[in-house]
């Protein structure tokens, strides 16, 4: 760590951690992140403030943030807040910390659906409820259910949920194992699918923080979605729209998977921002 600087004012401690985060190979943004984060202010607010003295108390906490994240662990968990599609949500290590990528998912089905006002969609894996609370924020009148085989993450979930006033019914359930035999319009999903061969290109952050569980997946990355393709269409009504996030070199193999086990439907892929193949729609 650089000398602390004493009373510093908002910028001179953005500029801290910035050097710090530079000197630890780590992107300088997670000090604005937290800085913003823990003041509570928005983009304009802080460039308000910047010459004004930090209070005493945000100061200490502040230092302990950026450490912590010089240390490996993830900025979102130290604020214990993600941003995902407009909404602010918590998250803990018993979650994925939501990514950009996911947002566009949530993105192609709103607009796919964009003039059905009446839809029943289940989110399987949920996580944080980012998924399920973002098409929930987007479209009310949408039936919204979300499932996890995590307690922990479902706790979660259901906090946010709570938190932002949206219903959305939660679920514990190994995929459909629970859920009984409703059939849902839209199934929408981003399953565990980085292959255990992967570790050793991953960052030393996601595999130390982030839950294992919600990660990894058996048969290189693909189990899931081999058990999504033999049962996803026992789950959905007659038109039912399957759709799914997958890694970033998986899309050939995941839709010949879905286009064997569903001969009679549509698969598309979509790239994402990156151009990279990162989702797959099925349409019974």
């Amino acid at each position: 760590m650089t000398k602390l600087p004493e009373k510093p004012t908002y910028f001179e401690a953005q500029q801290w951690a910035s050097f710090c985060l530079k000197t630890a190979t780590l992107p300088v943004d997670s000090g604005r992140f937290l800085l913003l984060g823990m003041s509570r202010l928005d983009q304009t607010q802080l460039l308000v403030h910047y010459r004004e003295q930090l209070p005493a108390a945000l100061w200490q906490a502040y230092q302990a943030a950026i450490k912590r994240v010089v240390a490996g662990e993830p900025a979102q968990y130290v604020l214990g807040r993600a941003p995902f599609y407009g909404l602010e949500l918590d998250v803990t290590p018993a979650v994925l910390i939501p990514r950009l990528e996911t947002e566009e998912l949530v993105d192609w089905l709103l607009t796919d659906e964009a003039d059905v006002t009446d839809l029943s969609v289940l989110d399987v894996g949920t996580g944080s409820g980012a998924i399920a609370l973002a098409l929930k924020q987007e479209q009310p009148n949408w039936q919204l259910t979300a499932s996890d085989i995590s307690a922990a993450a479902l706790t979660v979930a259901k906090a946010n949920a709570a938190r932002l006033n949206l219903t959305v019914s939660f679920q514990q359930s190994d995929l459909f194992a629970q859920l009984g035999d409703q059939r849902y319009d839209v199934i929408v999903s981003n399953p565990p699918y980085i292959a255990e061969n992967e570790k050793p290109v991953m960052d030393a952050s996601v595999l130390n923080y982030e839950p294992q569980q919600a990660l990894f997946a058996e048969h290189d990355g693909l189990a899931i979605y081999e058990q999504l393709a033999q049962q996803a269409a026992q789950h959905l009504t007659a038109h039912g729209r399957l759709y799914l996030e997958f890694g970033y070199h998986q899309g050939p193999t995941i839709q010949a998977l879905f286009a064997t086990a569903l001969p009679e439907a549509t698969v598309t892929l979509r790239q994402d921002m990156a151009g990279h193949d990162r989702m797959l729609r099925v349409v019974l």
